[in-house]
């Protein structure tokens, strides 16, 4: 499989992702544990069927020391004995987050209020943002059919 367009070629990508990555600094420096950050973003991209950010993401994470029973079962973390009630509640606003477009009414109070029981307010920022980044990430992927598998933990910075 090739891609539309070559995104790592194209200088315009290079200043946008120089621009999505700086966000996703601050991101990471909000106190959210690395290992909900990428339960986020593999939860996000399995949603939105963005196989590049997958294999980033998984990579990484299991890098990182994840298990691969965590990994495995991030697709079915209601029914999983293996999160953290505030890894459940991210992986909750990541879904509502994600699939905004689904519900009239956005994000619905009770999802907002059980994750404001885990995180402060700079932590929800950060979440909000990181949902947001994600999906930015793998829209730009899906959209252009960018291929999977290739990814070398590092590769990017």
């Amino acid at each position: 499989m090739e891609a539309r367009l070559n995104l790592l070629a194209n200088p315009l990508t290079g200043k946008l992702v120089k621009h999505l990555v700086a966000a996703n600094k601050v991101v990471s420096d909000a106190g959210i544990p690395l290992a909900t950050q990428e339960l986020v973003r593999i939860r996000a991209s399995q949603i939105n069927g963005c196989g590049a950010c997958l294999d980033m993401h998984t990579k990484d994470a299991a890098h990182a020391g994840e298990t691969p029973t965590r990994l495995h079962l991030i697709a079915c973390w209601r029914e999983a004995k293996v999160f953290t009630e505030a890894e459940r509640a991210a992986l909750e606003l990541t879904e509502q987050g994600t699939r905004i477009a689904d519900a009239a009414g956005g994000v619905p109070d009770a999802v907002w209020e059980n994750a404001a029981k885990h995180y402060d307010e700079d932590q929800l920022i950060a979440l909000v943002a990181l949902i947001a980044l994600i999906n930015t990430f793998n829209r730009l992927n899906v959209m252009v059919q960018q291929p999977a598998g290739d990814y070398q933990v590092g590769m990017f910075g």
